[in-house]
């Protein structure tokens, strides 16, 4: 490691530890490798402008960011509440098969495991905590832990800037997540089922049959939207960057036009919220083309993938040692750092091995999933523990069973890639 490298490093743990924002403090780091260089400070600029402006497909997270803020302010989760509830709702722990199953279906509009807790979650969590038999542990745990279906499931922002990094395709990651995350969740019924079975926890009130047709149409009208997203990708009608316009526009016709439950002044605030979300995504990729040069122009990935090669490591071996090295790192790091700046070091080893990209992608951004449900870092863990006030600790005691699931079907798609494959292969992908 020569002393680019150290300053580079030294700069942005330094940065981190002093609480500084993720996106300045990669800046910052990439300004400090380049004095230590002796190189123009001008190609902060010069690779910050080339990365953002020459990345077509980044137009994608702005506006699924404005999708899921929309879907959440325009009462579309209480919608989608209540037809589960119809669906669901009946059996032994009905309110947390409902949360998953509500899970399941935002996942298809969103794209955005917080979009997912924020919303729907907060719905179905309030609704929990009005029964007795549902601790606040437990009903945090559910919400936690489904929310990760958010970027599993399609469309996924976290799978957008992975094909940015990358190269794979964004139409095959779609797909490569949507056998991973039904398994997903369907596991977690099961988990929940047992639990609810095991503490006797009462069956639900039936919805009266005459309210059926009314919440029925009026829930059903969001299942529209994955349908309309994959269906125009795969039949060609728009690109995937294109289909997250899509997207947006559906939301805001179905929340501003059908439902009418947005006002000028909610909708002026969803455009704040959302264009604060954007930069905030803007500036962290900012600062990751600054150490993605630096990194390059000192042959870290190339060192990497001679170090796989001379370990003489296969490619299930590899995956495990990434698996351990990403649920680490998660512990500590945001998913867009890991995203940005230990992926595109990881992906020339990978490719050296003959890894599939689809493969790795939706394993990698599982890795990060699970990141976001443990201490100490726990993205998760946090919005629930902010919005509802329930103790990490109590969500921990009770989640430890969904996280037990999520590992065991991480390390089942390790070694058994067609479970990510199968899908896009039959849609005519070709495994590189």
């Amino acid at each position: 490691m020569n002393m680019g490298i150290m300053a580079l490093v030294c700069v942005l743990v330094a940065g981190m530890l002093l609480r500084m924002p993720i996106g300045f403090s990669m800046l910052v780091s990439g300004f400090a490798y380049l004095l230590v260089k002796g190189q123009d400070l001008g190609l902060v600029a010069e690779q910050v402008g080339n990365g953002l402006y020459n990345s077509y497909v980044l137009l994608a997270v702005p506006l699924f960011v404005f999708a899921a803020n929309i879907m959440n302010a325009g009462t579309v989760s209480e919608r989608i509440f209540d037809f589960c509830r119809i669906l669901v709702g009946r059996m032994r722990g009905g309110l947390a098969q409902v949360d998953i199953l509500v899970s399941v279906i935002f996942s298809g509009m969103s794209g955005s495991a917080i979009a997912d807790a924020a919303g729907p979650g907060l719905v179905t969590i309030r609704q929990m905590l009005k029964k007795p038999e549902y601790t606040r542990g437990f009903a945090g745990a559910v919400v936690v832990a489904s929310a990760t279906l958010g970027p599993i499931i399609p469309p996924s922002i976290p799978m957008v800037i992975y094909a940015l990094v990358s190269g794979a395709s964004v139409g095959a990651l779609f797909l490569g997540g949507v056998v991973p995350g039904f398994l997903m969740a369907v596991l977690m019924m099961v988990v929940v089922h047992v639990i609810a079975t095991r503490r006797n926890m009462p069956r639900e009130e039936p919805v009266p049959m005459r309210e059926w047709p009314s919440i029925l149409f009026r829930g059903a009208l969001p299942l529209s939207m994955p349908i309309v997203l994959l269906g125009g990708i795969y039949s060609g009608v728009f690109t995937p960057t294109e289909a997250a316009a899509v997207a947006a526009l559906h939301a805001l016709i179905l929340a501003g036009v059908v439902y009418r439950a947005l006002t000028w002044r909610t909708f002026w605030g969803v455009v704040m919220e959302s264009t604060r979300g954007s930069a905030v995504i803007t500036l962290i990729l900012a600062g990751s083309f600054m150490l993605n040069y630096a990194f390059t122009a000192e042959g870290v990935p190339q060192a990497m993938a001679q170090w796989v090669e001379s370990m003489h490591l296969g490619q299930v071996p590899f995956l495990l040692l990434v698996n351990v090295m990403f649920l680490v790192l998660g512990c500590f790091l945001d998913v867009s750092v890991l995203l940005l700046v230990f992926v595109p070091m990881l992906l020339p080893a990978a490719k050296l091995l003959g890894i599939d990209l689809v493969h790795f992608g939706v394993l990698v951004v599982l890795n990060m999933m699970i990141g976001l449900i443990h201490p100490p870092f726990g993205m998760l863990l946090f919005v629930t523990k902010a919005l509802p006030g329930i103790p990490i600790g109590e969500m921990m005691k009770e989640g430890w069973p969904f996280l037990v699931m999520l590992l065991l079907l991480l390390l089942a798609i390790t070694l058994y890639p067609p479970i990510v494959l199968w899908l896009p292969q039959t849609m005519g992908y070709q495994t590189q």
